[in-house]
């Protein structure tokens, strides 16, 4: 490879370890002719589907759409960015084995809406909201019903619908169990 300071063609790697859940290999490199080290990410260039539109149209998958719809969902919840990677990764590896050269955009966003469930379901239900383009509060009643009887549901997250009860706190008083004042 050659070195982004003099030019030199001839470079050694230094460092290989695997990086991004084995996706990607990261070198450390060094140039013999001006002495610089600078690091190198290597990753398989692998064909995405292209993306039928619901009015029938193709375009060509972009990453950083997608990156931006869930971090948008994703928006002031506590998520780390690891597990927003994570996600993005899980879903990339499913357009490639999916094996075809065009995925529908109604199927895509089902698969968003599978990772943003496991993640946070405030994220999943603003997600589906917009996705599933809610006409009414009703329509959030019913989607995060269906959430809350979903079985499998994350332990780390809080309850959608059970208010306080799920904290301690009575529903029908704001009082905490001990008999305090609520949050």
């Amino acid at each position: 490879m050659q070195c982004p300071f003099c030019d030199e063609r001839a470079t050694r790697v230094v460092d290989s370890r695997l990086a991004a859940e084995g996706s990607q290999v990261r070198r450390r490199r060094e140039c013999p002719a001006c002495g610089a080290r600078y690091t190198t990410f290597e990753t398989a260039e692998l064909v995405l589907p292209r993306i039928v539109k619901s009015d029938g149209t193709p375009e060509p998958f972009d990453e950083r759409k997608l990156r931006q719809g869930v971090e948008r969902a994703l928006y002031k919840r506590p998520v780390a960015a690891e597990s927003i990677d994570t996600a993005i990764s899980h879903l990339l590896q499913r357009l490639r084995a999916d094996a075809e050269r065009e995925v529908a955009s109604r199927q895509l966003g089902e698969w968003v809406m599978e990772e943003l469930r496991e993640l946070d379901q405030v994220a999943f239900v603003r997600f589906a909201s917009v996705y599933r383009r809610f006409e009414d509060v009703q329509a959030f009643r019913e989607e995060i019903e269906r959430l809350e009887a979903t079985p499998g549901r994350r332990s780390g997250q809080l309850s959608l619908i059970e208010g306080g009860a799920a904290h301690g706190v009575d529903p029908q008083s704001g009082n905490d169990e001990a008999g305090g004042s609520g949050p």
